[in-house]
């Protein structure tokens, strides 16, 4: 294969491909249609032009074979009359226009069929452009959803779908976390204020008791306070009696203190 050979096959090819990238389906299809309709358009001045010509032919054999009759007749009428010499001009007259006739039969013979052949395929043209325009407008739709498909499966692929859920996740976490401490939070709460109630109604507890009990010690009865260390007397307490109470209220305090 020669330089020249594998340069242009190049050229071509390049062209080809640039041709190939360029071609929009919708805009070469609406081309293809415009293009379609101007080739209806010159078939049909095609088919005026080959029908006006075919009724020029027909007037014309019709003019032609009018004349020949007429020779024919006037031919007729010199012979009655007697006169040969012009019975045989009008005879020579009528067959020149015989002539033309016949060669214009055939002329229209040729127009007709050419008539019948062009009107064919002006129908089959206009069958093919009503044809093609319902199968653009189905090609243009599906170019449009192939075009808008395309655009989506571009974006849907530019997209960080991994990032985007990880993402998610990670912020899926974080109010899971949150929820966590507010409900721990809530939780420390309600312990610390029921703790605080316990500490009161523990306390309000052992007060009843340290009342219970200081009655006990100044209003008993004569045989209970006996039977408390240094006792004397109910009416007259000693000194150590009265020490030892303290003591004991004050131990009573101490482990109040350490509740």
């Amino acid at each position: 294969m020669g330089l020249f050979d594998r340069v242009s096959r190049v050229v071509r090819a390049n062209l080809n491909d640039l041709v190939s990238k360029a071609e929009d389906p919708e805009k070469i299809l609406d081309q293809t249609i415009i293009d379609m309709q101007e080739d209806l358009v010159q078939m049909r001045q095609a088919v005026a032009s080959a029908i006006a010509s075919q009724k020029r032919t027909q007037q014309q054999y019709n003019q032609a074979q009018t004349e020949a009759n007429n020779w024919q007749q006037r031919a007729q009428l010199a012979l009655q009359k007697g006169d040969e010499n012009l019975a045989r001009e009008a005879l020579v007259r009528k067959k020149t226009h015989s002539e033309t006739a016949a060669a214009l039969q055939t002329q229209l013979e040729q127009q007709n069929t050419m008539v019948d052949t062009l009107k064919r395929n002006l129908i089959a043209l206009e069958g093919k452009i009503s044809e093609a325009k319902t199968k653009k407008d189905m090609l243009k739709a599906r170019a449009s959803a192939a075009k808008a498909n395309e655009q989506l499966q571009r974006v849907v692929g530019n997209m960080s779908t991994g990032s985007a859920m990880a993402a998610f996740d990670r912020m899926e976490e974080k109010v899971l976390q949150m929820e966590a401490r507010s409900q721990a939070a809530a939780e420390l709460a309600g312990s610390s204020l029921e703790a605080q109630f316990a500490m009161l109604e523990s306390g309000s507890d052992v007060d009843d008791e340290l009342a219970a009990m200081k009655a006990q010690l100044l209003g008993g009865t004569p045989q209970n306070q006996a039977q408390l260390p240094g006792t004397v007397s109910p009416e007259t307490p000693s000194k150590a009696s009265t020490e030892a109470v303290d003591a004991e209220l004050e131990d009573l305090k101490k482990k109040l203190d350490q509740l």
